[in-house]
């Protein structure tokens, strides 16, 4: 191999060949790593089940650039009041407040989003969710065992929608 001002000279005939065979298998293995990443992940975590892949994606999504901007316009909002009002530069301050402000909004934002998306997009779930959640409060009053059955066939019947129900 001869270098030239930075430059470098490739050898040829039977040692370049191999250089350039080498080099394109380790291309051809690092290309390959990704798909075998991805379906790692997709076995690993259980994400071929698309429908929950894609509502968490929304939810997450949505969460993130909701806190996104409540984050900047906290930063942006509290950094104004506290250089008008009382005229200190603590740029400090107004951050920790606002991260912690984001810290307390996730979960109850989180739960908020994740039922406003079940609502419009997986209505299916979040009916059967009702239902259930309904047949449960009606099944700690109830003490008769006939009514009990029409009950939970009622249920079943209205939740998984099968040909027949039967118990």
């Amino acid at each position: 191999m001869i270098i030239f001002s930075g430059l470098v000279e490739m050898p040829t005939g039977a040692t370049g060949l191999m250089l350039n065979l080498i080099g394109l298998a380790v291309v051809m293995v690092l290309m390959m790593a990704l798909p075998v990443t991805i379906a790692i992940a997709i076995l690993g975590y259980r994400l071929w089940d698309i429908d929950s892949l894609i509502r968490r994606t929304l939810v997450y999504g949505a969460l993130t650039v909701t806190l996104g901007v409540v984050y900047f316009g906290g930063v942006m909002g509290l950094q104004y009041l506290s250089s008008s009002v009382m005229n200190l530069e603590s740029r400090n301050v107004t951050i920790v407040i606002t991260t912690l402000a984001i810290a307390a909004l996730f979960n109850p934002l989180r739960r908020r989003i994740q039922n406003d998306i079940d609502r419009r997009f997986y209505r299916r779930r979040y009916d059967a969710a009702k239902v259930m959640e309904s047949f449960s409060e009606k099944l700690r009053e109830e003490v008769d065992l006939d009514e009990m059955t029409k009950s939970i066939l009622q249920v079943v019947e209205e939740t998984m929608q099968p040909e027949e129900v039967g118990l």
